[in-house]
């Protein structure tokens, strides 16, 4: 998969530091108030606080591409987010210009499923060359049928997201495509992104019995 942040609200620690100020000040806060100096603690101050609201102000773009639909259906889970997703009823699928499915790596040497793809590919050519239309030919297509979106969330969705996906007991795809998303927004917004991840960055895993035992992450 090839995830890129395409877009991000201008500077947006300080503009949380702006929410997170006029919430307990009478006038708008000054550059010197807004100093990087200053609004970093401020922002770390409101986000160990629990007053998370703030964040909804500093939103986040992403373009997604090779991804399953598999892995979309579980994306678009999260409701408090925009997608634009690629479409199988204007889009038609060409099986035979490169990989157009996703393999699982459990299933990477099982030549059954690889057969599967290949005669789900080829029915689906067959169906298009017979003038069926492509929003009818695709229900021939598996989940593993890949797919390009974008994606914008703001950023206390995106702590959320990241709780619930960065665990290792998350399906593997979208463990993946979480921990890219991570590496991105804490490249772009440190203090926004500090110690995000599973529950188990901030104290004892919320899985209990269900636990995996392991590191979230070998970093």
């Amino acid at each position: 998969m090839t995830v890129t942040l395409i877009s991000h609200t201008t500077d947006p620690i300080r503009t949380v530091a702006r929410a997170c100020w006029i919430c307990t000040h009478a006038s708008w806060p000054t550059g010197a108030d807004l100093h990087p100096d200053r609004s970093g603690p401020l922002v770390r101050r409101v986000i160990a606080s629990g007053h998370h609201s703030v964040l909804e102000h500093a939103s986040f773009s992403f373009s997604i591409d090779g991804i399953s639909r598999a892995c979309s259906h579980q994306l678009v889970r999260h409701r408090l987010a925009s997608y634009s997703q690629q479409s199988q009823r204007y889009v038609t699928l060409d099986p035979d210009a490169g990989e157009w499915y996703i393999t699982p790596p459990n299933l990477e040497r099982n030549a059954d499923y690889h057969n599967a793809m290949r005669k789900a590919g080829h029915e689906y050519q067959q169906a298009i060359a017979a003038g069926v239309p492509a929003e009818d030919a695709r229900f021939l297509l598996p989940n593993a049928a890949k797919t390009r979106l974008v994606l914008t969330m703001n950023a206390r969705e995106l702590r959320h997201f990241f709780s619930l996906r960065c665990c290792n007991r998350a399906q593997w795809e979208i463990r993946e495509l979480a921990m890219e998303m991570l590496d991105l927004c804490r490249l772009a917004a440190p203090v926004l992104f500090e110690h995000c991840g599973p529950g188990c960055v901030a104290g004892e895993c919320p899985e209990g019995a269900k636990s995996c035992g392991k590191p979230w992450r070998d970093d």
